[in-house]
C-alpha cells in the first residue's frame, strides 16, 4: 500500500532565528496542548518570537511561545504565555540536553506547523551569531543575488 503525501500546514515562522543563530541539528517534535490552544492555532493565532526550549527533570518544554486566547472560549480558557511539553524520543532529549551543556547550544523554535491534522514545531540546536557574523551573512546573501543576477541576464 502506498503512503499518502504527508500535507503541512504553516501556522508560525520565526524568520528571526535564522537572523540571528547558526543552525546546527533540526529536530521535530509533537505539543501536548488543550482544545481552545490547538483552535486558535487553526486560526492562526501565534507567535514564535522569544520563546526556546529547555529540558527540565528529562523532559523537553517549550517557554514562552505565545498562542492567543480562543476568541469563542469559556471560563476553561487557556494561559496564552504558559509552558507547553513537547513530545521527542528519549534519545533526542537526551542529545539536545548534552548539546545544550557541554557545547553552549541553544534550542530554538523554527515553525509551527499541522502535519496531518496534528500539531508539530520544528526545533533546531543553534549558536549564537555575533554582530561580524550576521553582517557577513548578509554579505554572502547580497553577493549570490547579485551572482543570479548576473546568470539570468546573460541567458
Amino acid at each position: 500500500m502506498a503512503e499518502k503525501p504527508q500535507k503541512e500546514k504553516l501556522i508560525a515562522e520565526n524568520r528571526r532565528a535564522r537572523h540571528d543563530y547558526e543552525l546546527v541539528e533540526r529536530f521535530e517534535a509533537g505539543l501536548v496542548l488543550t482544545g481552545t490552544e490547538v483552535k486558535s492555532l487553526r486560526d492562526g493565532r501565534a507567535t514564535l518570537g522569544q520563546s526556546f526550549a529547555d529540558v527540565r527533570d528529562g523532559e523537553a518544554w517549550l517557554v514562552g511561545a505565545e498562542i492567543a486566547t480562543y476568541a469563542q472560549g469559556n471560563s476553561a480558557n487557556h494561559d496564552p504565555t504558559r509552558m507547553r511539553k513537547l513530545l521527542l524520543h528519549r534519545k533526542e532529549i537526551d542529545r539536545m540536553y548534552g548539546q545544550v551543556r557541554e557545547n553552549g547550544l541553544t534550542v530554538v523554535p523554527l515553525r509551527l506547523y499541522f502535519k496531518d491534522g496534528r500539531v508539530k514545531i520544528e526545533l533546531a540546536l543553534a549558536r549564537g551569531k555575533n554582530v561580524r557574523d550576521k553582517r557577513q551573512t548578509i554579505v554572502d546573501r547580497d553577493a549570490k543575488r547579485q551572482m543570479e543576477r548576473a546568470f539570468k541576464t546573460r541567458r
